[in-house]
């Protein structure tokens, strides 16, 4: 029977593959196709589904209910109820009853005490003979009980316009029976007076209406029960404030979605309060929204809830005077819902299906399947798999049915169905059918698997175009499973998923292109017994018991299979991949030696005597807490000033915290006095600035980590001394003393000596260098540094080397070597130079490994933290020997910005000072004695944004045109945004001096810069500032910007850019003047004139004469001035000698300016040039004065009739010519006059200024003047067209020293093009700068200083050296001008002021001439000269080519 069985069913698969339908042993045929077309075998699924399920329902004792079911099918299906999981009998029920539909009727309803028939959860059935059973959902009937008050209504007084609450609280089921009467009649409830859902009645606004008697009704049916009386009193308004207080808060609620929710809310006080409502902290908008209703008193109802409305609720009262708060919690729970619903399918006898069935809701709901009504039992061939679907193994015919899926959690249930219908077998097509398989014998025999082989059918001995089908089933089980071969001719198979130490029947049927053949003998296998391995052991616990221990406990494995013999508990560092273990007899273990503060993760197995068992589950702890076991690491000491110092540290080394480092105890007590300690606790931050120290005192200091247990060890006693005095960081450093170098191969070794004033603070050193010229890169050393190697050089390369001494204030002035690197072919023996350290590093030739694992991690706005590893240390990473680590760091905005570098000594670097907001790349190496590493692979790290530091820029205020009291503000952003800009507040009012607060605000949302301001006053002066605001908060305001709004609408306001207004600000009086043309009155237009023509000819008036008496004055002075100066130079020994010296062509003149001693003559502009020095005085080209006519009118007002003797006197005189030193980024700290270049001689800019120069006694020399001969290069066009040198002319009554001063004037410096900055502002702003250094030096290395960037630009050394002007002069020949550049080369320039230091007294000057003579003969300074000019031509060439 068996074999004509498997015949036909092989014959049904073989015709539905051929007529093209789905192929059944794939496990589905699907609801989409109606029917297997397989012969006369159709068959369709046939509709059987509920139109109407039944719903809960509430009800009273003695009504009547109707549960509603109503189901559809072509045959009109049998309904049936069942109670409780029952069939009812309604038969023989005469209470209860079955509608036509299918309803179910429930008359008189009866419920008390201790009888309550009708209550229950009620469910429909539906079944149709021969088809199948469907369940419906479940039902449940409450039935209200009676009606009893658990509070009632109590006699209360309200002021008028303020809010009562009258109490009437019943059971939940009995809420919605509850109505209230006020003086026996019905209270009409509206929008102010309201019923809670609780029964409770809210009477908000209260008017004299309102008072009387109340009480509440219950109407459940039957007689009504009525409440107490209570008098509800209506006082007229309080004259007196009284507190504010809440009469009903809000309760936490749980509700379905698509129910109403209320949160009641009534506060009292007066003033009478305004209710409203936050959720999750964000404000409530209940105006205009459709789902949130504010009702009386305040009581928020939501309808309709979603999910989303789930949260934290917040009613807020305020009367003004007081603000309280209550809060109450909102759950939403939403009843289950099919996401996917089972689909109907067809299939074979022995084939495997799966019903799918996908649910959600909250809580999470449990699914049961129910086939033809009757619950499915989980069994070896019905199965739930993947949490809700349902796999039926080994189709039978009795199988088919309808299969339900129904999802139930605690508010509701739903149920979703679907048909499975089991095809007959067709029979097989006219053909030869292949005999049995032969041989089927089991080759391999496990616990859970089978293998099967067979040799092919007698009919058909090549097998080539047969498949097979295996059946299998247990023995004396009647449900067969059949597995098909996965490719033709295969004779073999392998059945799995069996069960352990059971015997199987199988058989093997071939089948070929005419149907399925016989089947083979049964053949009976036995699966192996499984081993009995413990299970694992349930309920393991791990709890820390110190800081080094752990204790481990679990139970004994519920599947022992045996006696346990004992147990392995196996335990691992987290983050570790070593796990350690340990025998453990009973049932706990303590571990001891563990690492403080540290996780671990434990798990057990248990043994017997066939082996381990099965493992538990991983559980993680972590060890108790303790002190710190190391101190912190690198304590370092930084004296701030005589009062202050400033530690910094690094945490304890990993692994030693144990625990979470809570803070730094700094214990500090003077060296002198031992016994008298102070402490100080810190935060988390790794350095402390210890301030009020005495001057000049020496303390010692310590730091200790802190954890919640207490104190670690702390650090060795560190010492330093305060200052005896502050040091000095009003301005920048001096010139440091010495530099020297030493060229190698492919490196120079740099070493210096720090400037001689040690009074002025020095943060560090810069040193620039590059080929020619010294701004091709810049390094930055720590001030304590004295050497640095600087390598990657080229060989055989001429490099300019420059050092600084800097703070924070700029950098100072700098000194200048030169080198030249040596060959490649060099192999000479290269020594050290050394000079204030022990040694100096040489390149090797074999790098190290850089270090790897660069990490970037963001502490905060100016803070990342670079960490890294080291190939070349051993694996525990601890640094023995005495290597370094560089770090270098730059942003890339700017696009030039140069790399910052800091050296350390551990595997990681706090980096500070940055900027927020901005994203820097890192890199370090590494440097072991001579060797070092290549940069290491990049990271990178963007700081968080903090607060914007500057104002928005560029505030503007503009009238709109047709509009007159509607304005425009524009500006532009903050150039500190210091991040993404979220908006602007305007601020404005009519009174600059009011408080902030009065002022008006405009906000402005997003990064928009302009804004419409509307219904202004006309003719009313208004007062703008601006506010920027980002995800930190708001930055400073902007100035304030004045805008008179027009008189009418032809005329338009006034706007101004930002200007200083002072407290006693008065704004103009009379109109507003447009500039942009807008109409002035004939008035006001016949004033200008008269008071501009005015103002002109009294200005000529006082220019003719001062220039009358100037050049009377100058004249004699410059006499006065000659005489002094031949009378002490007159034999000077070197006159000449400088003939025959012949200077070279500097490259300095490429890229330095030097600026001669200020000459104060009248002229309020000399001109300056720089240029080649003239070879003699012979050089020196009278010019004649056809210079454009301004220029030359001016200069004859004061020129002097100098000769031609006492010019080229000049020239044998530049060997006694003091230096001028100018600093990089520092400007003079006092009143100064300021040399700029001149871009164009006929720009007015630089011609014309207004105010007069700094008085004689600022213009003295402040420091001694150099008296060493100096090759410098002199200005031919100062000496050819002002024919005279600029000079300071003191008068000789103001300073003793005034001959000596006017000898100094006539040593003539080289200078910049340049005029005075004179001008009353300028020389006001010039308080606060720096003063220039004159630095005594060999006179081969004095080149002159580069001059002071503009503020705001970026210095660039990297572009080309190019000449900054070239002085164009019409009607008479000039020699090719080079020009110096200042800072970014090839730019125009601001003026860049100097001071001109004070001349020493007349003695000492005289000596340091007497000095210079016997220092330096005549042939020495030939030699020096020479060997100079030689080494500048290569130099030359060099840069040439």
């Amino acid at each position: 029977m068996a074999a004509g069985r498997a015949r036909r069913l092989l014959g049904s698969l073989w015709i539905a593959l051929l007529l093209g339908q789905p192929d059944p042993a794939g496990a589905a045929a699907r609801s989409g196709s109606q029917s297997l077309l397989t012969g006369s075998l159709v068959r369709t699924f046939t509709p059987l589904y509920f139109l109407v399920e039944p719903t809960d329902v509430l009800s009273v004792r003695g009504a009547s209910v109707v549960m509603n079911c109503s189901a559809y099918c072509e045959t009109a299906p049998k309904i049936e109820w069942k109670k409780d999981g029952t069939f009812l009998n309604l038969v023989s029920d005469d209470r209860r009853q079955l509608l036509p539909d299918g309803s179910l009727l429930i008359n008189s309803v009866v419920h008390s005490k201790h009888n309550k028939p009708d209550e229950g959860y009620y469910q429909c059935v539906a079944t149709v003979e021969s088809l199948g059973t469907i369940v419906s959902r479940t039902a449940k009937l409450t039935v209200a009980g009676l009606p009893r008050f658990s509070s009632q209504p109590e006699a209360s007084s309200v002021p008028k316009g303020s809010s009562a609450i009258l109490n009437c609280e019943v059971n939940a089921d009995l809420a919605p029976f509850v109505r209230w009467e006020q003086d026996r009649q019905p209270v009409l409830l509206d929008e102010r007076v309201y019923k809670l859902p609780s029964g409770a009645l809210i009477v908000s606004n209260a008017t004299d209406t309102d008072g009387g008697l109340y009480r509440c009704v219950i109407e459940s049916g039957g007689t009504p029960k009525y409440s107490d009386e209570a008098e509800l009193k209506v006082l007229p308004d309080p004259e007196e404030p009284q507190d504010l207080m809440f009469v009903r808060q809000p309760s936490s609620l749980t509700k379905l979605t698509g129910q109403s929710a209320v949160f009641p809310c009534v506060a009292v006080g007066f003033p009478v309060p305004y209710i409203r409502w936050t959720r999750n902290e964000e404000e409530l908008i209940t105006e205009g929204s459709g789902r949130f209703l504010l009702l009386a008193g305040g009581s928020l109802e939501i309808s309709e809830v979603t999910e989303q409305d789930a949260g934290t609720y917040t009613c807020i009262a305020d009367n003004g005077n007081d603000t309280i708060e209550a809060q109450a919690e909102l759950t939403v729970q939403v009843p289950p819902e099919f996401l996917k619903r089972p689909a109907n399918i067809y299939a074979h006898e022995s084939m495997d299906i799966v019903f799918e069935c996908e649910v959600t809701g909250k809580p999470t709901p449990t699914v049961k399947w129910v086939k033809n009504g009757d619950m499915v039992i989980p069994s070896d061939y019905f199965k739930i798999i993947k949490e809700h679907n349902l796999q039926v193994l080994g189709l039978v015919k009795s199988d088919e049915g309808f299969y339900q899926c129904i999802a139930e959690n605690d508010v509701g249930n739903a149920q979703a169905g679907a048909q499975l219908i089991i095809l007959d077998l067709a029979p097989a097509t006219t053909g030869p059918l292949p005999s049995a398989p032969r041989d089927v014998v089991a080759t391999l025999v496990s616990t859970r698997f089978i293998r099967l082989t067979w040799r092919t059918p007698v009919s058909d001995p090549q097998g080539d175009n047969l498949t097979y089908s295996i059946f299998y089933t247990k023995e004396g089980i009647n449900r067969e499973r059949v597995e098909n071969t996965s490719r033709p001719g295969e004779t073999q198979v392998m059945i799995q998923n069996l069960m352990p130490e059971t015997v199987y029947v199988f058989r093997v049927v071939a089948q070929n292109k005419h149907g399925p053949g016989e089947s083979s003998a049964p053949l009976k296998v036995a699966t192996q017994p499984e081993v009995q391995l413990p299970g694992p052991a349930p309920n393991i616990r791990a709890s820390a018991t110190s800081p080094t221990s752990v204790t481990v406990t679990w139970e004994t494995p519920l599947s022992g299979n045996g006696e346990i013999q004992n147990y392995k508990l196996y335990y691992m560092e987290k983050g570790q991949d070593t796990e350690q273990d340990v025998d453990v007899a009973g049932l706990s273990y303590t571990i001891n030696g563990l690492k403080k503060y540290t996780e671990y993760s434990f798990r057990v197995v248990a043994y017997n005597k066939h082996g381990p068992g099965v493992s538990t589950q991983d559980v993680v702890v972590r060890t108790l807490s303790d002190v710190p076991s190391a101190p912190p690491q690198n304590l370092t000491l930084e004296v701030r000033n005589s009062k202050s110092i400033m530690l910094h540290w690094q945490p304890p080394p990993a692994g030693t915290h144990s625990g979470q480092i809570t803070g730094y105890k700094i214990r500090y007590r003077k060296v002198s006095r031992k016994s008298d300690v102070t402490e100080s606790i810190g935060g988390t931050q790794l350095y402390q600035l210890i301030e009020g120290l005495e001057r000049g005192t020496e303390y010692s200091f310590r730091v200790a980590a802190l954890t919640v247990n207490g104190t670690g060890p702390a650090t060795d006693w560190v010492s330093a001394e305060t200052f005896e005095s502050d040091l000095d960081e009003t301005r920048v450093p001096e010139v440091p003393s010495s530099l020297h170098v030493r060229p190698l191969v492919t490196s120079i070794v740099v070493s210096w000596t720090p400037p001689e004033n040690q009074n002025i603070v020095v943060r560090g050193y810069a040193i620039g260098y590059g080929i020619g010229s010294p701004h091709a890169q810049t390094i930055k050393v720590d001030y304590k540094q004295r050497y640095y190697t600087i390598e990657n050089l080229d060989p055989s390369s001429h490099y300019v080397i420059t050092l600084k001494a800097f703070n924070n204030v700029g950098e100072g002035i700098p000194l200048y070597e030169s080198a030249v690197t040596r060959p490649h072919s060099d192999t000479s023996e290269v020594d050290l130079f050394v000079i204030n350290a022990p040694y100096t590093p040489v390149p090797d030739p074999s790098p190290m490994m850089p270090p790897v694992g660069v990490q970037a991690s963001i502490l905060s706005h100016d803070t990342i933290r670079i960490t890294w590893a080291d190939n070349s240390l051993p694996k525990n990473q601890k640094i023995t020997d005495a290597r370094y680590y560089t770090v270098r760091w730059k942003t890339n905005i700017p696009a030039n910005t140069k790399y910052k570098t800091a050296n350390a000594t551990t595997l990681s670097y706090l980096v500070t000072g940055l900027k927020p907001n901005t994203l820097y790349e890192f890199s370090v190496m590494v440097t072991k004695g001579r060797r070092s590493s290549t940069w290491s692979m990049t990271a990178h790290g963007t700081t968080f944004e903090l607060v914007p530091t500057s104002p928005p820029k560029d505030v503007t205020v503009v009238s709109k045109e047709g509009k007159p009291r509607t304005i425009i503000v524009n500006w532009q952003p903050p150039s500190e945004a210091n991040g993404k800009i979220t908006g602007y507040i305007i601020y404005y009012s009519t009174d600059v001096n009011a408080e902030i607060h009065d002022w008006v605000i405009e906000p402005v949302v997003g990064n928009r810069l302009t804004h419409q301001i509307q219904e202004l006053t006309l003719d009313t002066p208004y007062y703008f500032k601006i506010q920027a605001r980002n995800s930190k908060g708001m930055g400073p305001m902007s100035e304030a910007v004045q805008f008179r709004t027009p008189k009418a609408s032809g005329s338009a306001g006034k706007g101004s850019r930002p200007v200083d207004i002072g407290a006693d600000y008065k704004p103009p009086l009379g109109g507003s003047n447009s500039p942009h043309g807008s109409p002035t009155s004939p008035l006001d237009s016949n004033m200008l004139l008269v008071i501009i023509v005015s103002v002109g000819v009294i200005t000529i008036v006082i220019v003719v004469i001062v220039a009358v008496f100037c050049t009377r004055r100058t004249t004699s002075h410059q006499k006065k001035k000659r005489a002094a100066c031949k009378s002490v130079n007159g034999s000077h020994k070197y006159k000449g000698n400088s003939k025959d010296v012949k200077p070279p062509d500097l490259w300095i003149h490429h890229e330095r300016l030097e600026l001669k001693p200020i000459d104060k003559s009248p002229d309020p502009n000399p001109i300056m040039t720089d240029t080649p020095i003239p070879r003699n005085s012979q050089d020196i080209t009278p010019v004649d004065n056809s210079m454009d006519s301004n220029i030359h009118q001016r200069r004859n007002s004061y020129r002097g009739h100098e000769s031609e003797d006492s010019m080229s006197t000049l020239a044998g005189r530049r060997g006694m010519r003091p230096k001028m030193m100018m600093p990089f980024d520092s400007q003079p700290p006092q009143p100064v006059i300021s040399a700029h270049p001149i871009h164009s001689l006929d720009n007015p800019h630089h011609h014309f200024h207004s105010g007069s120069l700094a008085s004689p006694t600022r213009s003295y020399l402040h420091h001694q003047v150099n008296p060493w001969p100096i090759g410098t290069s002199m200005s031919h066009s100062d000496r050819a067209n002002s024919t005279e040198s600029v000079r300071n002319t003191p008068s000789t009554d103001t300073m003793p020293a005034s001959s000596s001063q006017t000898c100094a004037d006539h040593q003539d410096l080289e200078s910049t093009t340049g005029s005075y900055l004179a001008n009353a502002q300028e020389e006001d702003s010039a308080q606060n700068l720096p003063t220039a250094h004159v630095r005594p030096s060999h006179p081969l290395k004095s080149f002159a200083v580069p001059a002071v960037p503009p503020a705001g630009s970026a210095y660039d050394p990297a572009l080309p050296s190019t000449p900054l002007l070239t002085q164009q002069a019409p009607a008479h020949p000039v020699h090719s001008v080079k020009t110096a550049s200042i800072g970014t080369l090839g730019r125009t320039r601001p003026p860049m002021p100097v001071v001109v230091p004070s001349a020493p007294d007349v003695q000492e000057t005289t000596r340091m001439l007497e000095d210079s003579e016997s220092n330096y003969e005549p042939d020495e300074l030939t030699k020096e000269m020479a060997h100079l000019e030689g080494l500048m031509k290569d130099l030359n060439a060099i840069t040439t080519a």
